[in-house]
Formats: structure tokens, C-alpha cells, sequence
């Protein structure tokens, strides 16, 4: 394959060589790879964490980190973010009011270490999930339609555009009641693509994120349900399917767990009284 016949280098992507075998023939040529790189976010000069993540869009990335986390209270609390690229990586730099730093160091006597896919290390069973504010019952007037969560999934699908390049990422997208897609994040791990969401979505200032609901391209863990009741999100729609704890959150939370969204077909684990044409309670 020539370079002349590859796309533009896309963000997000790098290209390497590959070699294998198609339809029992080998080939010998250069495919666009998702990058990975090592991002550690420090808050006020301390070092919080570590994550591998795909290097784009990296001050919603910080942002919806740190209001996912529960380290700041609301956009305001972030003062400023300073992006350093090094050989072994990029630290974000964030400055965060005093109440935001309080609440971090609380939050580093909970949780030894975190990985992207979860937490580890936690000092207790207690401290792997956080209280969060129970989000709202629905109004009438704000039930969604189920072909509305499908229109968004099938519009989230369309829109990866570095997924589609280099079959290698996650994407997480907020959409309206009606199912139009109106952010989108992609990221080499589930949970880095729902913080560069939640971080845009806090940046939208036009955007009610009551109004619509979350739609990510995975199963729906604990941390993602976490993730989109702390945005104030009240429907997430995951194209595989929950797990149990998940489930136990977002119900205690008052969240719409809906999984295995695929077509027109879903499944919802919690809360369905948000869904038009779906019954309200367990038939046992």
C-alpha cells in the first residue's frame, strides 16, 4: 500500500508497519494503530494518577476526570490547566480551589491506586463506591422514547471516526431526548472516552445534561454508572451489558441502565420508568 493511498494522519492515530495474512495471502504494508500514551494528572503540584489514554482532547479529559472523581464540586473549582509533553509522557498540571484539593486528599486516603479499567488498592470494601446524590424521578414529559436510545447508538456508531481508522477505541457521546448525538469522545479505554464526555458536557453550557442521555461503546461497569450520575445524567445506554454492582448502583443512584442496545433491541436493568411502552415494575 502506498502512503499516497492511505487517509490524512488522523488525530488520535499512528502509523506502523504490519504484516500478516488475508484471505490465506500475505501482506506486507503500513495501518493507522490507536496511539497510547502514559497521561498523569497532578492537582496543585501533587501527583494523583496515572492513566494510558489516547492524547486527545485532553483538558475535557481533566476536567471530567476530576468531576467524575468527586475532586472538584463543579467546573468553577478548576482554576487552570497546563499541558507538558515529555519523553515519557504528558502531565496534565491542574490548579483547583482549596475545597477541590481538600477533597482529593480525602480522596487519596480511600483509594491507593486506580488503573483504567477500575479501581484497585482501595483501604476497604467501603471505599470502592462513593455516595452520590440520587438523581431525580422522571417527569412525564421527559420519558424517552426507546427508539430515541437506538437513533443515538446507531449515531454514535457513524461518528467514530478513529475507531473506523484503527478498530481499537471506545466512544462515549451524549445525545438529546431524541437521540441526536450531540458530543462525542473517543479513547483507547472506556472510562478515559465517558471523562472526556462528562468534561465536555461541562463545558456546554448550552447543554441541559438532565435532557438527554449518555450512550458509551461498552459494557456498563460500576465506575461508568458512577461516571454518568456525577455528570447528572439520567439514562446511560451501553451497547454490551451491565454487571451486577453496576446494576445496585444505578438503582440506589435512581439511574436508567439500559445494555446490549444493538438495533432496535435493548435490555433495562434498572429505573425503566424512563422508557415509553416499557412496564414500570418487575412482572415478579
Amino acid at each position: 500500500m502506498n502512503l499516497a493511498d492511505l487517509p490524512p494522519r488522523p488525530g488520535g492515530a499512528e502509523l506502523l508497519p504490519v504484516r500478516g495474512l488475508r484471505a490465506r495471502l500475505p501482506f506486507d504494508h503500513r495501518d493507522w494503530v490507536a496511539e497510547e500514551v502514559p497521561v498523569a494528572l497532578e492537582f496543585n503540584g501533587i501527583a494523583h494518577a496515572v492513566m494510558l489514554a489516547t492524547p486527545l482532547d485532553l483538558a475535557d479529559f481533566a476536567l471530567g476526570f476530576s468531576l467524575a472523581e468527586g475532586i472538584l464540586a463543579h467546573r468553577g473549582e478548576l482554576y487552570g490547566i497546563d499541558e507538558e509533553y515529555g519523553a515519557d509522557g504528558i502531565t496534565l498540571r491542574m490548579e483547583v480551589a482549596s475545597a477541590a484539593f481538600a477533597r482529593l486528599k480525602d480522596r487519596r486516603r480511600s483509594m491507593a491506586g486506580r488503573t483504567g479499567c477500575g479501581l484497585c488498592g482501595a483501604e476497604s470494601l467501603a471505599h470502592v463506591t462513593r455516595t452520590l446524590a440520587p438523581l431525580p424521578a422522571p417527569a412525564e414529559h421527559m420519558r424517552l422514547a426507546p427508539e430515541a436510545v437506538a437513533r443515538g447508538m446507531r449515531e454514535l456508531a457513524a461518528a467514530q471516526v478513529l475507531q473506523k481508522i484503527t478498530g481499537a477505541v471506545h466512544a462515549a457521546a451524549w445525545c438529546s431526548a431524541d437521540g441526536e448525538l450531540r458530543l462525542m469522545r473517543e479513547d483507547v479505554g472506556r472510562h478515559n472516552a465517558l471523562d472526556k464526555l462528562v468534561g465536555a458536557l461541562a463545558k456546554a453550557e448550552a447543554l441541559d445534561p438532565a435532557s438527554g442521555f449518555v450512550a458509551v461503546t461498552s459494557r456498563a461497569s460500576f465506575e461508568m454508572v458512577q461516571k454518568t450520575v456525577a455528570a447528572g445524567v439520567p439514562l446511560l445506554a451501553a451497547v454490551s451489558a451491565s454487571t451486577s454492582m453496576a446494576a445496585a448502583v444505578a438503582q440506589a443512584a435512581g439511574l436508567t441502565l439500559a445494555g446490549f442496545v444493538r438495533g432496535d433491541d435493548l435490555v433495562v436493568y434498572t429505573h425503566p420508568g424512563r422508557l415509553r411502552g416499557l412496564p414500570a415494575q418487575p412482572a415478579f
